[in-house]
C-alpha cells in the first residue's frame, strides 16, 4: 500500500512538473511575440514621427515666397512676365 502511494505521489510530482514547464513555454512564446510586435509599433511610430515632422515643415513653409512661386508654377502653370518656358514635345 505505502509503494502504490509514492508511485502516485511521484506521477502527480511528475505531472504537475510537466504542466508548469508547459505553461513557461506558452508563456515565453507568447512574451516573444510581443516583443516582436512592439519592436514593429517602436518602427510605425518612429516612420509617422519623421512624417509628422516633415508635414510640419510643409506647414511652416507654407506662407513663404518660394513655396508660393513653386506651387504656382507647378499647378498653376504660372510663370514670371519675362521668363521664357521651353517645353519638350517629344514625350
Amino acid at each position: 500500500m505505502k509503494k502504490s502511494k509514492k508511485i502516485l505521489r511521484n506521477l502527480l510530482i511528475i505531472a504537475i512538473a510537466i504542466y508548469v514547464i508547459y505553461i513557461f513555454i506558452n508563456q515565453q512564446k507568447t512574451l516573444n511575440e510581443y516583443s516582436k510586435n512592439t519592436e514593429e509599433l517602436n518602427q510605425q511610430i518612429a516612420s509617422e514621427k519623421q512624417t509628422n515632422e516633415d508635414l510640419n515643415q510643409q506647414k511652416d513653409n507654407v506662407n513663404s515666397l518660394e513655396f508660393i512661386e513653386e506651387m504656382a508654377r507647378e499647378k498653376l502653370d504660372m510663370y514670371h512676365p519675362n521668363e521664357r518656358v521651353y517645353v519638350d514635345q517629344g514625350m
